[in-house]
């Protein structure tokens, strides 16, 4: 599959629904699982990746059914998942294979789980490790330096050890992993994380009544003293931030009348993209801020001219809390006045793609200089001319094509980008989406 651009040749304007959070939708399905009463979850997105979650929990014992714009996650509780008939595809999904080798580490029964070319590729030790140290049984292939899928999880001889994991990375993976086998263990088992990660996995496992506590970058999970329930009445997932970065991107560098994107998850953990557009000068207003659930939700608006941006540093917190979204800001970068640098950015090596290498190759063929580091690149930016036109290859990485298309809009001509097809496990509307703003992209 393939995506065409043309250039912008006016601001864009209009409201666009933005698809549910992926990561919480994931997290919405896979702890519904474990609800001992069902669970209504609306705004669910329609991607791939939330749908292998879906059919891995209906492996597992749930069934899920559709109530006007809700579904209904009728669960097993904690302890009633069943044996799968058949391995767990994960498809391209990340997510869901990690964070069901945490919430599988506990089961009596084994669970195979194995996933497409490229997710057969990911690293998986950094979540094997811990879970290892709890007593579970997680085997896997690859013969080099890590371990990959296909893995096989369980079965448990019995309640797993609780630790207290100090882990040497920020990854709400591996937090979630650890905390959801904890569930299974015999006390308090705690994470200890050297920066923040995304906390909706604290969020909701509370809101469903999960003996959970944070005290600073420590989260514990304490089964001493529980009634082993979970139960909760439903989730409304909110708009996905890492899809509206892309929006905001193309708004900021071709002007925009009015770009409206409404219901937008605005927790802290996940709008380091924000901070870092704020960084280079840009402005994105947060209009109508509230609460839906656990989770803090606004619409996010650009308004005015293409953005004046400045090229900026981004390192250490903000770089884990913007790492999925250090493509869509590179490009941004590239249209900013005088250099951005991008530095402790090192999980970008074992994502979809490399995306040190992708992101740096992309804005290559625009005629950009991007300088790639070990943990990340440096952008020379040159606002004063257009990119020259040119053919992307997206290397089968969904974030990577967006942001091609998205610097397209600033290009001298039309420009192609290649082997796209996996925008579908993230954003299945992405066209239909730029189309309604104003931009020529057709696929």
């Amino acid at each position: 599959m393939k995506m065409i651009v043309e250039p912008a040749v006016r601001p864009l304007a209009g409201t666009v629904a933005i698809p549910g959070d992926k990561s919480i939708g994931h997290r919405a399905l896979l702890f519904s699982l474990l609800s001992g009463t069902p669970v209504r979850v609306r705004g669910l997105g329609d991607g791939a990746d939330n749908g292998r979650s879906a059919k891995a929990i209906t492996a597992l014992g749930a069934s899920i059914s559709r109530d006007g714009d809700a579904f209904v996650i009728t669960g097993t509780g904690l302890d009633g998942l069943r044996a799968p008939a058949a391995p767990i595809d994960c498809g391209n999904s990340g997510t869901t294979i990690r964070l069901l080798c945490g919430l599988l580490a506990g089961q009596k029964f084994a669970t195979t789980l194995f996933g497409d070319d490229s997710l057969s590729k990911r690293p998986m030790r950094r979540v094997i490790e811990p879970l290892a140290q709890m007593g579970a049984s997680i085997a896997g292939a690859g013969g080099g330096e890590d371990v990959t899928p296909p893995l096989v999880v369980g079965p448990a001889t019995g309640p797993l050890r609780a630790i207290a994991y100090a882990s040497p990375m920020a990854s709400a993976q591996v937090k979630t992993a650890v905390l959801l086998a904890g569930l299974y263990a015999d006390g308090a088992t705690s994470v200890t994380e050297p920066g923040p990660s995304r906390d909706h996995s604290e969020r909701m496992l509370a809101y469903l009544g999960a003996p959970l506590a944070v005290q600073g970058r420590t989260t514990t999970i304490d089964t001493r003293a529980w009634n082993r329930d979970l139960a909760g009445s439903g989730f409304d997932v909110p708009a996905d931030p890492s899809s509206a970065a892309f929006l905001v991107a193309a708004a900021l560098v071709a002007g925009a009348g009015e770009v409206r994107l409404p219901n937008v998850c605005v927790n802290p953990t996940r709008t380091g993209f924000l901070d870092a557009i704020a960084a280079m000068g840009g402005r994105v207003a947060l209009e109508h801020p509230r609460t839906g659930g656990p989770e803090p939700i606004a619409d996010l608006v650009v308004r005015g001219p293409a953005a004046s941006l400045r090229g900026t540093e981004i390192t250490g917190d903000l770089a884990v809390r913007s790492i999925d979204e250090l493509p869509i800001l590179a490009v941004l970068a590239a249209r900013a006045h005088g250099t951005t640098t991008v530095r402790d950015a090192e999980e970008l090596r074992v994502k979809e793609s490399d995306r040190i290498a992708t992101t740096c190759a992309m804005l290559r063929a625009f005629g950009v200089a991007c300088e790639a580091r070990p943990d990340g690149f440096v952008v020379e930016g040159r606002p004063d001319r257009p990119f020259l036109h040119a053919r992307v290859h997206a290397d089968g990485d969904h974030r990577i094509a967006m942001a091609a298309v998205i610097g397209g809009l600033v290009a001298d001509g039309a420009s192609q980008v290649e082997d796209t097809d996996n925008v579908a496990t993230s954003y299945p509307g992405f066209i239909a989406a730029m189309r309604t703003l104003g931009a020529s992209v057709r696929g």
